[in-house]
């Protein structure tokens, strides 16, 4: 229900006519006089809005991609604490790690760790993925937010065409 509402009040955000305070001047001005006629240029208002969630967006994901790494990395840690508990329970013992006919631990404790050593392992396979997933999209905000049609003014040489010809 929260949801929805926010997706609602989202969609009327978007959809709320231009105020006299936000039309632009067709003459560069600081200030335009009353006699001036305005313009309300929405398509240059949602063109540099758009411009800048693109150029901010990019840093929010790719800090997003850190602390979905640093997540990762805890629970990686956790697991290979539970993992070195379970080979301290192993070297314990001869027998301590046997196991049984359905392949889990006959040591209680044994299996305990090591399910929480598995649990801990996917916890932060889901945290490499959705840092992947952020990669991903920073990347595709970086390209972006190249400004096209400008290219870069460090690039020496002009795009070169390689072909391959294969006689049958």
């Amino acid at each position: 229900m929260m949801r929805s509402r926010l997706i609602v009040a989202m969609l009327c955000c978007g959809a709320v006519p231009a105020l006299r305070a936000q039309v632009i001047c067709r003459q560069p001005s600081a200030l335009c006089a009353d006699s001036r006629r305005l313009t309300a240029d929405g398509s240059a208002q949602r063109e540099s809005f758009q411009r800048a969630v693109v150029h901010n967006g990019k840093w929010l994901t790719a800090a997003s991609v850190v602390a979905l790494i640093a997540f990762a990395e805890r629970e990686h840690s956790q697991s290979r604490r539970e993992w070195n508990a379970l080979l301290d329970i192993c070297r314990s013992a001869q027998d301590a790690c046997a196991l049984g006919t359905d392949g889990r631990y006959v040591r209680s404790d044994a299996e305990q760790r090591y399910q929480r050593s598995r649990a801990f392992d996917r916890r932060a396979n889901r945290w490499l993925l959705g840092a992947q997933a952020g990669l991903l999209a920073t990347t595709a905000l970086f390209i972006i937010d190249l400004h096209p049609g400008e290219g870069p003014g460090n690039i020496p040489f002009a795009p070169v065409q390689v072909g391959l010809r294969i006689a049958f």
